[in-house]
């Protein structure tokens, strides 16, 4: 199966890094469980796939119960490796640095960590604001992606709702 977002490759097949768009999204108001249903849905609207990399498989199974109940209205069809055939699955849940279902979008959350952003059109890190940790983490990120030649967008949570900061 081809993965769809892949990096180009040169004469000796060496991947050369794409700059891709990295968008933080600062939480203060919201949990994860609450913004990034959303994002997934705008992401699948957009017509694009996505990769959710998470922290460890027990929050992988506890996003993947909870994007089948969120809404008793809607659908977020989404998979992890406990339901398999990941090439079948629009949203891709996972705590390995992987993209089996070909996606264009990462989601990164729970302090993960891609070494293979590049390999995506966007990127979207998603940390609490209220972890000092989780802060720290994102500001050092931010700057080892402007650092690569990434492009960098910093998103706040407000009681308007998002507003871009830089």
């Amino acid at each position: 199966c081809s993965t769809a977002g892949s990096a180009p490759t040169t004469r000796d097949d060496e991947p050369v890094g794409m700059t891709t768009e990295v968008n933080f999204y600062h939480l203060t108001k919201s949990s994860l469980e609450d913004a990034l249903p959303r994002l997934l849905l705008k992401t699948l609207q957009a017509g694009e796939r996505a990769v959710v990399l998470l922290g460890s498989p027990e929050r992988v199974d506890a996003l993947n119960t909870h994007l089948w109940t969120y809404d008793p209205n809607g659908f977020l069809p989404h998979g992890s490796a406990r339901d398999g055939e990941a090439e079948r699955q629009p949203v891709w849940l996972t705590h390995l640095d992987e993209n089996p279902n070909g996606a264009g979008f990462l989601f990164v959350a729970d302090r993960a960590k891609s070494e293979r952003v590049d390999q995506y059109k966007r990127c979207f890190e998603l940390f609490d604001g209220r972890d000092e940790g989780a802060v720290a983490d994102s500001r050092e990120r931010w700057k080892a992606y402007k650092a690569a030649g990434h492009a960098v967008v910093y998103w706040q949570q407000t009681a308007a709702g998002w507003e871009k900061k830089a």
